[in-house]
């Protein structure tokens, strides 16, 4: 009897033994510029520049602040004309620092040329402002089972020739303090080139709110009493790209069965998104 407590009782030993402190090195993480913003057709250059972090580096209130570029020299030109962005500050943006334009107007089907310089390093971007292509219809429909909540319908009619792109966004007329876009906002027409369709949109919200009606039973739902405004822009092949992927990632996040992923960028020198829109606008009544 007493061998057979001693065998694992040795077995377990040798484990404790074996354990070993390893101390790793992380490579230094090369700083980028990162842009997020666009320009749409009769609106001047709105955009955020913040710089990169490494994967373990903090992120909270006090390190915030010094990811924002708010010393750059930021250019936009449509091949005539240039503008020279400044700083702006608006509360009700999730980064209130806002780069905006003062001159150059978006409009259709031009290209506009994005250039940013800060602390040495240079970043730039080209988008353009494609041709409206707006929605036949919208409506709301209450969901089965639900007696007075639903999502934002919509009926489109994609015209032919492969690679338009669309992204949805809306706001709560009266309740919202501007449009936002749900998660899958962005998409394409390469399984619905030249079709007549329908597709519907939950409501969105703003990552981590703590907004009652965002984390109870009608978290992602209109209802019935709400108007709401709908905001639907056609943009570029490669804008759909990088929200696609961009959404992937997120999703993926945190996954230890998830492959990695890359989020695709029209940024060269730097990461993120620049994004020319040129939108349509309808009101849904929900009733």
């Amino acid at each position: 009897m007493k061998n057979k407590f001693i065998i694992p009782l040795v077995f377990t030993l040798l484990l404790f033994s074996c354990e070993k402190e390893i101390q790793i090195t992380l490579p230094e993480v090369e700083k980028k510029i990162v842009v997020d913003g666009g320009i749409e057709t009769g609106q001047l250059t709105e955009i955020n520049l913040t710089w990169s972090t490494g994967y373990f580096d903090p992120v909270d209130s006090a390190s915030l602040a010094n990811y924002l570029i708010t010393n750059a020299f930021v250019t936009v030109t449509d091949g005539n004309n240039i503008d020279t962005l400044h700083t702006s500050f608006d509360p009700l943006k999730p980064i209130p620092i806002v780069w905006v334009g003062t001159h150059v107007y978006g409009q259709e089907g031009h290209t506009y040329l994005l250039k940013v310089v800060a602390d040495g390093k240079t970043a730039t971007a080209s988008t353009m402002i494609h041709t409206a292509i707006p929605l036949d219809s919208v409506w709301f429909k209450i969901e089965p089972n639900e007696d007075s909540l639903g999502f934002a319908w919509a009926h489109m009619t994609d015209p032919v020739g492969i690679g338009n792109g669309y992204r949805w966004f809306t706001k709560r007329v009266g309740v919202d303090d501007r449009f936002r876009a749900p998660f899958g906002s962005a998409f394409d027409d390469r399984f619905v080139e030249g079709k007549n369709f329908d597709f519907a949109y939950n409501r969105p919200s703003d990552p981590g709110s703590t907004a009652p009606e965002d984390n109870g039973p009608q978290a992602g739902f209109f209802k019935t009493g709400d108007t709401i405004a709908v905001k639907f822009c056609t943009i570029g092949q490669a804008e759909v790209n990088f929200f696609r992927s961009y959404e992937v990632d997120v999703e993926n996040n945190g996954n230890p069965f998830a492959a990695p992923g890359t989020i695709e960028t029209n940024v060269h020198g730097g990461l993120g998104i620049w994004c020319g829109y040129n939108p349509s606008y309808d009101t849904i009544i929900c009733h």
